[in-house]
Formats: structure tokens, sequence, C-alpha cells
């Protein structure tokens, strides 16, 4: 005859807790009991291994689950360990072994609303998840002990349950789902095998789905994989296979850039595999469109997109992390507060960041693709990572001015500085070409001095992130102080005299009048050699990285007015003094001056308005092609 229980007096408090605040999907019910499944099954296996009174000793170890589509019912089964009646109470009858009250008052007290992870931890609730789908749950078993009797266990998850001799004589435990009303999707074989794909496709042990009614075939296939690619020893995975898992896991067909598989038994126990994708650009048809890599637990899935084992400037990648050292229990939701997973992560980015550098250690050819297309990400690990910054700083690359196209590290710039020089000079422009044509350039190339070429929105943080490498301060090409004087080879003198000192004087003053508040002053410039104007950037104005930023962040910024350096070795300079000394102080030289300074504008890439300047053009132009009188 049944015997009657009491749970204890908070139970409707917890299972409502249950239902409504621990678990964002109630299809997490089902992993919850292969999970319980999967380790009933390892529990016996321990005993067959060290025992040898064991009932059913020949029983395969395997999980069934059968559907009733039409009663609404799912019955899950597995041949484990099994209960007595004294574990089966001591188990499922008391919720939260520490007490219900001390569980509800830990609740109350988090801070976080969703429960805590350290919290939710400390209470063996997994199991009335199912109370999320089942109005009744009926759990059938018997213990591997030869001369346990059976039982079965049954609770509608109110107030109490009901325990009762049973009939059963193989081992294990079968656990018997009558669904709710609003949770009848769960009684669909479908439903079930995509939900087991998802979460447990990885567990141990073969598991079986079946619909009551139908014939089970002998030769059924488990619906799960088992083998999880990167619990496999790395050596014995051909690139192949790697490409094939990893277009199942992105639905990406093109083949990754890299692929990146690490174990570690100590300080932690865990395997990581990940894949550097051929591009940034997510695929519109891939499911994945948000950052984050599948985390497993004892190979079952306990998060799709975790965010937490990777920093942010490494989201780009793609891949699986699975320890042995997280709890299955029902912290999943909020695993991120586990103090393992801030450890995991510094050991997961080191392992990622060292294998970045054997790649371009190895193979600069395979890692400069990598750069291609995630140089912006490992540039802002820079910026934020201060713990990994110097070994982010030993993968950074850059095209030179010097480099012919090819891609040198900070070291490599460090070590060719010219002679006399101190600072590591860069120059900002929106791509190499443009750089590589800049006017700035002139007097650098004059003295054979390298300038690294900084095309990336994101090296607008970089610059003053670092501030300095080995001991070089990094110096813009258009800073205000710019002095190369003893620096590098000594400059070629100019075929062309400079405008004498005085009438030099009188054309700067009168183009200073002209331009006016566009200008912050203008003078005569000590590096320039080929171009006759250059804009230098005021110590205290706005800087080109800065203006890129607001820009990118579509912020509205005021004109800055920088400097404006004339060369007066250029004939363009010459010709202008001469006609201004001439007393030719007519509409052709304001149009001169005017584009004197848009040109340097344009050249530099920060014309706000660059259609301005056509009509003087076409005006010059016109006063340059039309025939004199003779």
């Amino acid at each position: 005859m049944a015997e009657n229980y009491a749970f204890q007096a908070e139970i409707s408090q917890v299972l409502n807790i249950l239902i409504h605040s621990l678990y964002k999907d109630r299809e997490i019910f089902l992993r919850e009991l292969i999970s319980n499944a999967s380790d009933a099954l390892n529990r016996v296996r321990f005993e067959m291994l060290t025992n040898e009174d064991v009932l059913d000793k020949e029983a395969e170890l395997e999980i069934h689950i059968s559907v009733d589509e039409e009663n609404k019912t799912i019955q899950i089964s597995d041949t484990g360990i099994g209960m007595t009646a004294e574990e089966i109470v001591d188990g499922l009858g008391i919720i939260a072994r520490s007490g219900a009250r001390m569980f509800l008052d830990h609740i109350a007290q988090a801070e976080d609303p969703t429960i805590s992870a350290d919290i939710i931890g400390q209470f063996g609730v997994g199991f009335y998840s199912v109370f999320m789908v089942a109005d009744r749950v009926e759990v059938l078993s018997r213990s591997y002990h030869p001369d346990a009797e059976s039982v079965l266990w049954s609770s509608t998850g109110d107030e109490g349950y009901e325990i009762d001799v049973a009939d059963k004589t193989n081992r294990g435990t079968d656990i018997l789902i009558h669904l709710r009303e609003d949770a009848h999707e769960f009684a669909s074989v479908w439903r079930l095998q995509q939900i087991i794909k998802r979460h447990s496709d990885f567990v141990n042990f073969p598991i079986y789905i079946h619909k009551v009614g139908e014939e089970e075939e002998a030769e059924a296939q488990p619906i799960n994989q088992q083998t999880a690619m990167w619990r496999r020893m790395p050596s014995g995975i051909e690139q192949e296979e790697h490409n094939k898992f990893y277009s199942s896991l992105t639905l990406d067909f093109e083949p990754p850039l890299l692929t990146l598989h690490t174990q570690a038994d100590a300080p932690l126990q865990f395997y990581a595999l990940f894949y550097v994708p051929h591009s940034p650009e997510r695929n519109p048809l891939t499911p994945r469109q948000e950052p984050g890599i599948k985390l497993y637990a004892r190979k079952i899935l306990i998060d799709e997109y975790n965010t937490d084992l990777l920093p942010e400037y490494l989201w780009f990648l793609q891949g699986v992390v699975d320890s042995e050292d997280l709890p299955l229990n029902v912290s999943r939701e909020t695993i991120q507060s586990n103090p393992l997973i801030a450890k995991l992560k510094s050991v997961i980015t080191r392992r990622v960041l060292n294998e970045f550098q054997r790649v371009a250690d190895d193979d600069p050819e395979q890692y400069a693709q990598i750069w291609q297309a995630y140089s912006g990400y490992l540039k802002h690990g820079v910026v934020s990572d201060y713990g990994n910054r110097d070994q982010l700083l030993s993968l950074l690359r850059f095209t030179t001015s010097q480099s012919d196209g090819a891609l040198v590290t900070l070291q490599q710039v460090a070590e060719n500085l010219a002679e006399g020089q101190d600072a590591i000079y860069y120059v900002v422009a929106d791509d190499v070409e443009s750089a590589a044509g800049s006017v700035h350039l002139d007097a650098f190339r004059a003295r054979g001095i390298e300038v690294l070429y900084l095309t990336e929105t994101i090296d607008g943080l970089l610059v003053p992130a670092l501030g300095q490498y080995d001991g070089h301060p990094l110096v813009a090409v258009d800073a205000e102080e710019l002095d190369l004087e003893n620096v590098g080879q000594p400059a070629v003198e100019s075929e062309k005299e400079a405008v004498d000192d005085a009438t030099l004087g009188d054309l700067i003053t009168y183009i200073t009048a002209e331009l006016g508040e566009q200008v912050r002053s203008v003078r005569a410039s000590k590096v320039l050699s080929s171009s006759p104007a250059r804009l230098v950037t005021p110590s205290d104005a706005m800087n080109r990285h800065q203006e890129r930023l607001y820009r990118m962040l579509n912020k509205e910024i005021e004109e800055q007015p920088r400097i404006l350096e004339i060369n007066s070795h250029h004939p363009l300079i010459h010709n202008l003094a001469a006609r201004l000394a001439a007393g030719l102080q007519d509409d052709l030289l304001k149009r001169s001056v005017r584009l004197l300074y848009e040109g340097a504008m344009l050249a530099d890439g920060v014309h706000p308005r660059p259609s301005t300047m056509v009509e003087d053009v076409y005006s010059m132009i016109e006063a340059a092609t039309q025939l004199i009188d003779n």
C-alpha cells in the first residue's frame, strides 16, 4: 500500500521559483534528466569495475526515451545505478538538501535577481525542473543491489509525494512525465530530438528515442553522437574533419583560416576547440549571428553563446570549451558567476595568444591572412587587455614607408631607427595608398626614416594607449614641434633658392590675412621638400585620430584650425611671393591662396567639402588656358 509523505512546508515556493526564475527555457528539463541518467550510468559503471555483486551486470549502459503523443507522456529510462526506497526519499523527497527554508533565504539575499550560480549550486534541485512541463511525475527505480526492492515515487509537485513498492525487475530508473496542457509541444519525437541534439549530443552513453505504438527497430541507431571531437587527441584529427565540424557548427562553408585545438589537465581540466573564420563578416544564413562559444560541462551543453570565457577582442572565434571542473547543476543559466569561469578565461586566452604567436613565427603568410581579417580585434586587445599587452604587442603588424607592402613588427621598426632617431613616427590615413602619398612623408623619405602607416579607426585608441614602444615615443608626422634636423641622412639641398626672408614674411602675412580663422597660423616649413604646403596639427588641438573616431560615431566636430606650413623653395611659393611683391593683389592671387590651403586639406584627407574647390579650380584652368593676344 502506498505511503504518503509531506515535502517541507516551503515546497510550493521552491517549485514556483524553479518554474519561473531559475531557467530561461522550459526545454532544459530534458537536459537535466538526461544528465541525471548519465550520472547514474557513470556511477554503476564504476560499481561494476569495483564490485562483483551488481544486478544486471550484462545490461547495456544506455538511455531510452519513449514518447506517447496520444496520451501526452514522456518516459526516460536508464540502466544506471538505480535507487532504494531510502535513497529515493533522500534524493527526491528533500528539496535542496540543506533545507528548503535555507534555500529560500539564500535566494532572498542574492544580489542577482536571476540567482547567483554559487547559491544555486549548493542545492540539488535540477530534477525538479521537470515540473516546468509536468503536472505529474512518476519515478520507478531499482537499485543495483541485487536484494533491493524496486520503488515507485510519484508527485504532482504540490505539497507532497507518494512512495510505494513496485514490480521492476531490471536495474535502473524510469521517469514517466505527464505533460501539462501548455507543454504538449514536448510530446513529439522530433521536438525531443531537437533538444537532445542541441544540449546532450555528446553524452557518453547512447540515447535512443521512439514513439509509443511504433515498433522499435532492432538495429536502431542512437540519436546522439557521443564522441566529441574536442576530446579526441589533436594529432589524430585531419583538417578535413575540422572543416566539416566547423561547417556544421557555423554553416560557413569557407574553411577556417586557423584551427586551435588545446587540452589541459592542470590547473584546470578543459578541452577547447576554436576556429578563426575566413572572414569577420557573419554568414547571413547561419543561426550563429551572436558572438560567443559553446560551453559544455562534461559534454553537456550549458551555454550556446558564452561570452565570458574569452575577452571581447577574441569574440570572433567560433568553437567549443568543455570543462570537467564546472558543476552540472541548475546554475547553468548563471554560470558566468562561477569563479572557475574567470580562471578558465585567463588560461584559455593565454593558450589562444600563444597559438597566434606560433603561427606568426612559423608561418608568416598564414598569419598575414589572419591579420588582414582581424587586425582591428587584436589592436583592441592591446588597448583593453593590459595583462596580456606584451604578448599582444608582439602580434601587431604594420605596413610602413619602407616595407614595400610587407607586414613588419614594432620590434623590427624599433631596430630600424635612423641615426639620431629616438621617436617612432606614424602617419594617419584612410588606406595604405593614401598614407604612401601623404605630403608629410617628404622629409622622412629624404632622410631615410621609416614611418608606420595607421589606416584603421582603432589606431586612434591604440596610439594613446601605448604612448611609446620599447622606450621610443610614438609621434605623428604632422606634429607641431616636429624637428628632423639631426635625424637620419642629411637632407638634399633644393635646386631652387628659398624666397628671401623679407619677401617670404610679406607672403606669410598676406596668406594669414586671407585665410583668417581658417588657420591657426602660417609659417615656413623646415621639413617640406617636394610639396608646396602642408597642414600641421597644433599640440593642443584635436588630432587626426580623434577626428576619425568622432566621424565613426557620427558626432559633429567643429573645424579645427591647423598650422599652414609653406615650402619656401617650391616654385608655386616663389610665384605667389613674386606676384605679391609686384603689387598684383588681385582675384587670381586670392584664389591661388585659397587653393593652396584647400589643396593641403585635400592632400591630408581632411577637406570637409572638396566640391567647394571645383569653382576655383575651373577658374584657374580657364586663366591658364586662355590664348594671349600678340
